[in-house]
């Protein structure tokens, strides 16, 4: 009679956290189709920031004791943060120098790397800081940013407030560099969507940039989503884009990469591992290949640098490669 009562009671139990699990699962859709922006908060996950406690203030802490951090006003009244790294072989020369200095250098020879990054986290991000080390020591100036509503930048995340606030950065760097240095965009996931945004931009009116590096890339913010593993219990619901894809698109976030290629004349470098389960390979691929027969980079260098699973760098560690210097190597060397 004990035995029988416990499994009763553990039976009643489950069937109570089965039963909790179902609302849930039926709540979470209802919840983001009567309100939507809260789609928007799951694509930016700009309220995410890790990792915590850091003082954006201070790049030193971070181990790049030759950045310095400052702020610019994309629009009156709103500040952004940066972040500029010199090449390494100027980190002694940069030690105890203030903003003028780092503006100066700006004027050097040494090839510049505009980074755009993706959602959740800040400019301080581990992944991020580890890849301005690895292209500072290979001779490029970064700058690296937060969008508006990231960090300890101002205002609310907006596609289109992203992709102002790196073109307001572009012009910003493009005044104070020689004429002949190059600027190169570098995108990681979202910040992808953002740098052919930008890119797009800049061949429209005649300016491109030396070239376009595209790290982790996705074709449209709708496939993207379909495609994250977040939407995976969802994905073969019945309304599943009318639910969740729908969101996106009442809040203006398009991000499309697809599309924006078929306007970019520049070359393309496009970085992607096997084993990335943020931002699937196969839209990586896809992108490329809609790059590649884009009439507009007609007579431009496409590039599709694949890594295999085996080497396990994921969504975010391409840096520790040991062929990423030889690939932007070459990169510089065809655009130069």
């Amino acid at each position: 009679r004990g035995c029988r009562r416990l499994v009763l009671g553990l039976v009643g139990k489950l069937k109570r956290v089965l039963l909790w699990l179902l609302v849930v699962y039926v709540s979470i859709p209802v919840i983001i189709k009567l309100c939507p922006s809260i789609q928007a908060k799951l694509v930016f996950l700009n309220f995410v920031r890790l990792p915590y406690f850091i003082d954006l203030k201070r790049p030193l802490d971070q181990g790049l004791n030759h950045t310095h951090n400052f702020y610019l006003e994309p629009e009156t009244g709103l500040k952004i943060g940066v972040w500029h790294t010199v090449p390494a072989q100027m980190w002694r020369e940069a030690q105890g120098k203030q903003g003028d200095w780092y503006d100066s250098m700006l004027t050097s020879t040494h090839p510049l790397i505009l980074y755009l990054h993706g959602n959740a986290g800040t400019r301080g991000g581990d992944h991020r800081v580890q890849l301005y080390k690895v292209l500072s020591s290979l001779g490029y100036h970064v700058v690296a940013f937060d969008y508006r509503g990231w960090g300890d930048s101002d205002g609310s995340p907006s596609e289109g407030g992203m992709t102002s606030d790196a073109l307001f950065i572009y012009d910003w760097l493009k005044q104070r560099l020689d004429t002949k240095t190059p600027i190169y965009i570098w995108g990681h996931s979202l910040g992808t969507g953002v740098a052919t945004n930008l890119v797009r931009r800049l061949c429209d009116r005649g300016s491109p940039p030396g070239a376009l590096i595209l790290e982790s890339p996705f074709t449209n913010i709708r496939e993207e989503a379909k495609s994250h593993p977040f939407s995976m219990v969802y994905r073969y619901l019945p309304g599943f884009d009318w639910i969740f894809l729908d969101a996106i698109t009442a809040n203006n976030i398009r991000f499309a990469s697809d599309e924006n290629v078929n306007h970019i004349s520049c070359p393309v470098l496009i970085l992607h591992a096997e084993d990335d389960s943020v931002v699937p390979f196969h839209l990586g691929k896809k992108l490329y290949n809609m790059a590649s027969q884009s009439k507009s980079l007609s007579g431009h260098k496409v590039q599709f640098v694949p890594f295999s699973s085996s080497l396990a760098y994921k969504h975010k560690f391409i840096y520790r490669s040991p062929e990423l210097p030889n690939i932007l190597r070459y990169e510089h060397e065809c655009c130069s």
